[in-house]
């Protein structure tokens, strides 16, 4: 397809681009609102108010403080002009690069994510509540009539392996940040986050061998199609459904890969300071926190699309509800979209208030409890869940 000005390769670089953006746009929000509900749903757990005295002064004597989300604002721009203080002896190199493993791969595996199916723009903008920029049909219908693109930056047919692979870079940045500093207290954080992610990364990924087991696929959009079909004529075949015991243990290894309360043995204030970013002052404190508020919203991405369907709404096809039943409500095509993105949106919303939740309502393990829990716990209990899955799918039960 050629339009009568660009080519399709243009079009697509361009598209790709866009939803590049939007997904990095997407992401940076989210950690920047965990970063928010951190204070203020601890506040409401201990009863308190929480952050609310930064404030933006409006006429009349009015203040705007957005529920505190100003305080956060004013954090950011403390952190961009304090100091920023390093170590008498350290790795620059090494002290400077860990930084970059803690905050990129979060946002790069987010890439191969689906947030909603098929967009076609020609139909899209011809929705009544989209008329606001008539121009946007014209456009496409005169120029790209036949025009469609998946809502994913990246469809790769190994999509879950590559989350796999980019994922597990993200310890590089305890343990580059606990050497490089010259600090004891670092040093060991480094090394709790290192076999921390050891013990916990095994069990992660044999939980999801289940699901590979039953859906024969690790393509990411292969996922979410397959559990849009229906079991027994009425139950949609999400991962929850037919692994919920995996889903448990994913959840909980994904939780202690983010070292995240209850398991935040590499940074556990009480014992070792600030853990491996002990040494990290300013702005680089600031992005050492900020990724792990991402790496929260990555988790919520990861469980909604491999156990909640992804974007996929109970009944929902690409012309409207099919429902179990026999009838049909059809919707427009940029109606059955945007219930797509919203459906996924608030798949992640509710996991991240979720992780939130036990953030503050769980005790931290003793280091020795961790270790149980991940070799003599999840461990086998993932590897028993395999082998039932197997025998399951070996008898046809799937």
């Amino acid at each position: 397809m050629e339009s009568s000005f660009l080519g399709i390769n243009t079009v697509n670089f361009i598209t790709s681009f866009l939803l590049a953006t939007a997904v990095f746009l997407f992401m940076f929000m989210m950690g920047a609102l965990m970063s928010w509900s951190e204070r203020k749903q601890s506040a409401v757990l201990q009863d308190r108010i929480g952050a609310n005295r930064a404030s933006i002064p409006l006429p009349g004597g009015k203040k705007l403080a957005l529920w505190g989300f100003i305080n956060n604002l004013a954090d950011a721009i403390k952190t961009l002009v304090k100091e920023d203080f390093k170590p008498r002896a350290y790795d620059f190199l090494m002290y400077n690069l860990a930084i970059f493993f803690a905050f990129v791969p979060a946002t790069i595996t987010a890439a191969v994510v689906p947030f909603a199916g098929v967009l076609k723009p020609a139909e899209f903008f011809q929705a009544w509540y989209l008329k606001w920029i008539p121009w946007l049909p014209e456009f496409f219908t005169n120029n790209l009539p036949d025009f469609s693109f998946r809502v994913q930056v990246a469809d790769l047919n190994v999509g879950l392996l590559f989350i796999f692979a980019i994922s597990g870079l993200n310890i590089f940045g305890a343990i580059l940040a606990g050497w490089s500093s010259n600090n004891k207290f670092s040093m060991m954080g480094g090394m709790r986050g290192a076999s921390q992610m050891i013990s916990y990364e095994i069990s992660m990924g044999i939980s999801l061998l289940g699901l590979i087991f039953i859906y024969q696929q690790v393509d990411i959009w292969e996922l979410v199609q397959a559990q849009r079909e229906l079991a027994w004529g009425w139950l949609p075949k999400w991962g929850i459904f037919l692994q919920p015991f995996a889903f448990f243990l994913f959840l909980f290894a994904a939780i202690a890969e983010n070292k995240r309360m209850p398991f935040d043995l590499p940074e556990a204030e009480s014992e070792i300071i600030s853990g491996y970013f002990t040494e990290y002052s300013g702005f680089k404190m600031l992005l050492f926190m900020f990724a792990e508020f991402i790496t929260i919203a990555f988790v919520a991405v990861i469980v909604s699309t491999l156990f909640f369907g992804g974007y996929s709404v109970p009944y929902l096809m690409a012309d409207g509800f099919h429902w179990p039943w026999g009838g049909f409500t059809q919707l427009s095509h940029a109606t059955v979209v945007i219930m797509e993105i919203l459906s996924f949106t608030l798949k992640v919303f509710f996991f991240c208030w979720l992780l939130q939740q036990m953030r503050w309502s769980l005790p931290r393990f003793r280091y020795d409890q961790l270790m149980k829990l991940g070799w003599k716990i999840l461990l086998p209990l993932s590897i028993l869940n395999l082998i039932v899955t197997i025998v399951i799918v070996a008898l046809g039960g799937f």
